[in-house]
């Protein structure tokens, strides 16, 4: 579906475009450059491959890519250090798995609020003020590891906060890529956000990995907070964005509730994040890479290529995906991604050669890109503006939502069935409900793009 000139809807998924804003209407031009016309060789071939990188041209969207890919780096070292510090403090998966409680039910709570608020007031100072929770509870993080207090309950309750301000953060920073860049471009502004986060999922960890075997914990929350300043910058500069669309006789519930019931009439959309939740809830194995390191894979050295593996496959199909807005079967092209997704992970769990490991997790990780853009692009262009702050909301619940019940999952597993089973189970299950939902469903192996 997409939003006519009135603002409404077209039931028969082919209506009308939003105008553009005006500082981009006279760069609303037909794509160019990407696509290529094969007359030269393998200048041609690269252009029809290669990443579309067209929206960096825009500032403000370039200004918010490299603040969202320096904090992004930082932010590994804290994705990688709470795990770490979580498992040597308690010596249980299970315990890493709650890491995954504590960060979900403040992301389900507030996620949907965020989106609504995004909604109704100046995204610009929404994202603002998510950043500064975001950078407060990333400070929190750095003293309890500078003062050594050594509490798992601490742990959560900072892990708690850091979810709340991503669950406004997320879905705001989301809705305004469609502000910032052409519609046409859109696909191509995910797909260099998703490959910017994978690069940083890539480096981060590694450099995580090398700064918890040498120093304190402490040091790697200090690089996450140093860093981040840079996307508070980022938000600083960015221009002013208010609601284009905002009935202000509604209340905030009555905003999250609205957006609900339009998602309820939007099967593609619900199908969508289902196909999501069954992948990241089934086949992430993340709460086990502590364990795998230490019993498997040689000691804590080994985490961080475990936690860059993935991240790896999505840079490489992220720097090869010229061809991805191409598509237009982009219902059957996600399925087939999260099939994938989930062979090769069960894969990576009967390896026991670490580099083995690597290499099939990559793989998984390049399948997890290309759903992931398509997952974006479809809601991005499914709903009009006035509701894309509440869709991003119910997007990241889903998005982020799904890996933290992935880290229960696999850990309370673990612990009664241990490391292979858990983890190989696991991959398997996620490509069966895969198939299983786009058989039962028609509408999201019928999408195509516009």
């Amino acid at each position: 579906m997409s939003e006519d000139r009135s603002g409404l809807v077209a039931a028969d998924g082919t209506g009308g475009g939003e105008p553009l804003p005006e500082a981009l209407a006279g760069e609303a031009t037909e794509p160019t450059g990407a696509a290529g016309d094969g007359s030269e060789g393998g200048r041609g071939w690269l252009a029809r491959h290669a990443i579309d990188v067209r929206p960096l041209r825009h500032p403000a969207y370039r200004r918010m890519f490299i603040g969202s890919a320096v904090s992004f780096f930082g932010y590994q070292f804290t994705a990688v250090a709470v795990p770490v510090q979580m498992f040597a403090l308690t010596h249980s998966s299970a315990w890493v798995g709650y890491l995954g409680v504590a960060g979900l039910v403040p992301l389900l709570i507030f996620a949907l609020w965020g989106g609504a608020v995004a909604d109704a007031f100046d995204r610009r100072l929404v994202l603002l003020a998510s950043s500064l929770l975001m950078w407060a509870s990333t400070l929190g993080l750095f003293a309890q590891g500078l003062f050594g207090l050594r509490s798992p309950a601490l742990l959560l309750v900072l892990v708690a906060v850091q979810s709340v301000a991503f669950a406004v953060s997320a879905p705001t920073r989301s809705a305004i890529v469609p502000r910032l860049i052409p519609e046409h471009e859109v696909a191509a502004g995910n797909t260099l956000n998703y490959t910017m986060s994978n690069v940083g999922t890539v480096a981060g960890p590694l450099g995580a990995g090398l700064v918890l075997a040498r120093f304190p914990v402490a040091t790697a929350y200090a690089v996450d907070a140093v860093l981040f300043t840079v996307a508070l910058w980022a938000a600083l500069r960015l221009p002013a964005m208010a609601p284009e669309r905002v009935d202000r006789t509604t209340s905030r519930m009555a905003d999250v509730l609205f957006g609900l019931r339009y998602l309820a009439t939007t099967p593609v959309l619900l199908l969508s994040f289902a196909v999501d939740i069954a992948a990241m809830t089934l086949a992430l194995p993340r709460a086990l890479f502590p364990q795998a390191a230490t019993d498997r894979f040689g000691g804590v050295g080994a985490v961080g290529w475990l936690f860059s593996a993935i991240a790896i496959g999505s840079v490489v199909a992220g720097l090869t995906s010229g061809w991805i807005g191409r598509v237009r079967r982009q219902g059957i092209a996600l399925v087939a991604a999260v099939v994938v997704w989930g062979l090769a992970v069960a894969a990576a769990g009967l390896a026991h050669s670490l580099w083995l490991a690597v290499i099939l997790l990559a793989v998984g990780g390049a399948a997890d890109l290309v759903s992931a853009v398509y997952r974006q692009t479809m809601l991005q262009t499914y709903a009009p503006d006035e509701l894309r702050g509440r869709m991003q909301g119910v997007f990241t619940a889903v998005v982020a939502g799904g890996p933290r019940l992935g880290d229960l999952r696999a850990g309370l597993m673990a612990q009664g069935l241990g490391l292979t089973i858990t983890w190989v189970g696991g991959g398997l299950a996620a490509s069966v409900v895969a198939v299983a939902l786009v058989v039962a469903f028609p509408a999201l192996r019928r999408y195509t793009a516009r």
